[in-house]
């Protein structure tokens, strides 16, 4: 038994846990459903929303985690170390938060703040981690202030754009040391 298989968080009535095969299909969907949701997309079958579809992947190569509520997935996130293809920020020492989806319908519960806390935990964990790095919208107010809220300070020297887009993207780290 590896290390991921044995975090656990319990937060709030959730119980977050590396994410099974057999939640795989349900966090593709609820990852789809969230950012078309917030309106971060309008179509279903974009690149992009094919490319968070692929569970499996992404789960052989970085942490994915559930929270459950009930028994029921209810939100999702990887967690992607240094120098993974799914990095798309992280620098050495640190672990990137990607995906971090909850449910619209469970939105506002608590979900997404737990999610958070836990990843904080699993980089406190890992010998090698000394910060936890993350990347939002530019003009996402909200998730801004919330990942602010947390502790999380905005690099604006590591903010990005969308490749072959006009989508800025900002950058969120908190320091463990």
């Amino acid at each position: 038994m590896s290390l991921i298989d044995k975090f656990r968080v319990t937060c709030d009535g959730l119980v977050i846990e590396p994410a099974a095969p057999a939640d795989f299909e349900r966090v593709g969907n609820l990852t789809v459903d969230a950012y078309l949701a917030a309106g971060h997309f309008d179509d279903p079958q974009h690149e992009y929303m094919q490319f968070v579809r692929r569970v499996a992947d992404r789960a052989a190569k970085a942490e994915v985690y559930v929270a459950r509520r009930e028994g029921a997935v209810i939100a999702s996130m990887t967690l992607v170390p240094f120098g993974s293809e799914y990095a798309d920020i992280a620098r050495a020492g640190e672990l990137e938060i990607r995906m971090l989806s909850v449910d619209p319908a469970a939105q506002r519960s608590g979900a997404g703040k737990a999610m958070v806390l836990a990843a904080i935990e699993r980089a406190r964990q890992l010998p090698e981690v000394h910060a936890v790095s993350l990347t939002t919208g530019g003009n996402w107010t909200a998730a801004r202030a919330f990942y602010e809220s947390l502790g999380f300070a905005h690099c604006a020297q590591r903010d990005w754009y969308v490749p072959n887009t006009e989508i800025l993207l900002v950058v969120y780290t908190m320091d463990l040391r």
